[in-house]
């Protein structure tokens, strides 16, 4: 399992008696991509907070980067989420205090980076995306696709990223611009060796992953 970035391996979550997560086995490698897809309360947004260590399997295994989500305390499954994965939603979530620049920034100012490093990491993460000459921008001048491009840059900033999960970051996107916004997230995510996990609706926008992964829905445990 180690040499996978995700090895989730029948994997369930039930509260009470409701099944929230099908078993479910999958993997992905680093530097490359998983679209999740399946119907609304099939379990996509269960299985991404269990590879995030916000929830834990109910029985089966999750680990990403060789971390034992359902054994691993808080504050390991909290570490590794901070240090190493980058998250990015369907509503971009941008400060509107803060420049974009600032925006990129900020995860590694929140945890006490020197302002200089941290714009120069986002300057670069900025350049990745196509927008380094927006990065003094007020975010509320920003385009749908800019914003959730700034988005792809924050979520890159950390230069230790392995992991990049998206829960249909292109949900609020004209076909146009979700293809642009996929096709740049898995580019820069691939240059720097990151694997992706991709929920989506959209099957244009899945077609864009190495691979799709089908969870179907299942209301009740067993």
């Amino acid at each position: 399992m180690t040499d996978h970035s995700v090895a989730c391996t029948d994997a369930t979550v039930t509260f009470g008696d409701v099944l929230a997560l099908p078993r479910t086995s999958l993997s992905v490698f680093a530097g490359s991509s998983l679209a999740i897809m399946g119907p609304s309360g099939s379990g996509k947004s269960t299985l991404l907070a269990c590879i995030q260590g916000l929830e834990r399997p109910t029985s089966g295994t999750v680990v990403v980067l060789g971390q034992d989500q359902g054994s691993a305390s808080p504050r390991a499954r909290s570490e590794l989420r901070r240090r190493r994965m980058g998250l990015i939603l369907q509503s971009p979530n941008l400060l509107e205090e803060f420049s974009a620049i600032e925006n990129v920034a900020f995860p590694l100012l929140f945890d006490g980076t020197k302002r200089a490093s941290a714009l120069k990491c986002a300057h670069e993460a900025l350049s990745g995306v196509g927008l380094e000459h927006r990065a003094n921008a007020d975010v509320r001048t920003l385009s749908g696709g800019e914003a959730q491009r700034i988005a792809v840059a924050r979520a890159l900033v950390r230069p230790g990223i392995a992991l990049l999960i998206a829960d249909e970051p292109t949900a609020s996107l004209d076909a146009d611009n979700a293809r642009r916004v996929t096709e740049l997230l898995l580019r820069e995510a691939e240059r720097r060796s990151a694997a992706v996990l991709l929920a989506t609706h959209d099957p244009a926008v899945a077609a864009l992953c190495a691979r799709t992964h089908h969870l179907a829905r299942e209301r009740d445990a067993e």
